[in-house]
């Protein structure tokens, strides 16, 4: 069975994700904890569950998504995995951390890269990686299958879609990828985005205002 915890971290509201399984292993999605209470109650559940950490997985490389990427690598003894299209993204955040406030900005490097079409193990259940272009230009989302569970960072929201007018988005290709890759997977799928509530791709395909079937845009 796979368990997915969520914290909701920094100014952004950024849902950082941990995800384990039965056997106690578990990987980091986006670890956007950036003070020291948040990096404190992201390791008190992970040590108080016995949870052995395996990975840091990014969807993407926005500033929100990685201020905590160097300090889970550091902690945990664990590599770093991005797509590489959003390896010129997470240089970038160095760069300009400091004019968001986040003057104690840690930058991280990758020691791999994610595969469209492969997976990533978790103990006994693993992840699917597939790409979701169009807010950034290497953005994945990771699915698991049995359970219809969906890791989405910020390719879809609760009645939204992830913003289009940074550096490397595509509008019409977001919207593409959406129906193409997420709207093929069942109905039921429970969908984890990068902010906000919970949603699933059944709600989304119907009321959606961007890509449901009552798109007003």
């Amino acid at each position: 069975m796979l368990h997915i915890k969520s914290f909701t971290f920094n100014p952004f509201q950024e849902n950082t994700y941990l995800v384990y399984d039965e056997s106690g292993e578990g990987v980091i999605v986006d670890p956007g904890c950036y003070e020291s209470s948040e990096r404190k109650a992201l390791k008190s559940f992970i040590d108080e569950n016995q949870i052995k950490i395996r990975q840091i997985l990014n969807t993407h490389c926005h500033i929100d998504h990685v201020l905590g990427n160097a300090w889970t690598k550091r902690t945990f003894g664990v590599p770093l995995y991005i797509h590489k299209e959003d390896l010129q993204v997470l240089k970038s955040v160095e760069v300009y951390a400091p004019n968001y406030g986040f003057q104690a900005y840690e930058p991280s490097e990758p020691d791999g890269f994610l595969k469209e079409g492969e997976f990533v193990s978790i103990g006994k259940e693993s992840l699917k990686i597939i790409f979701v272009p169009g807010h950034a230009p290497g953005h994945v989302v990771f699915y698991h299958s049995d359970s219809n569970q969906l890791i989405a960072g910020d390719t879809l929201f609760k009645g939204s879609i992830g913003r289009t007018d940074l550096p490397g988005g595509n509008h019409d290709l977001l919207l593409s990828k959406i129906k193409s890759e997420l709207f093929s997977l069942p109905s039921e799928t429970l969908a984890y985005p990068g902010h906000g509530p919970t949603t699933s791709i059944g709600y989304e395909k119907i009321h959606n205002p961007f890509v449901g079937e009552r798109a007003i845009y």
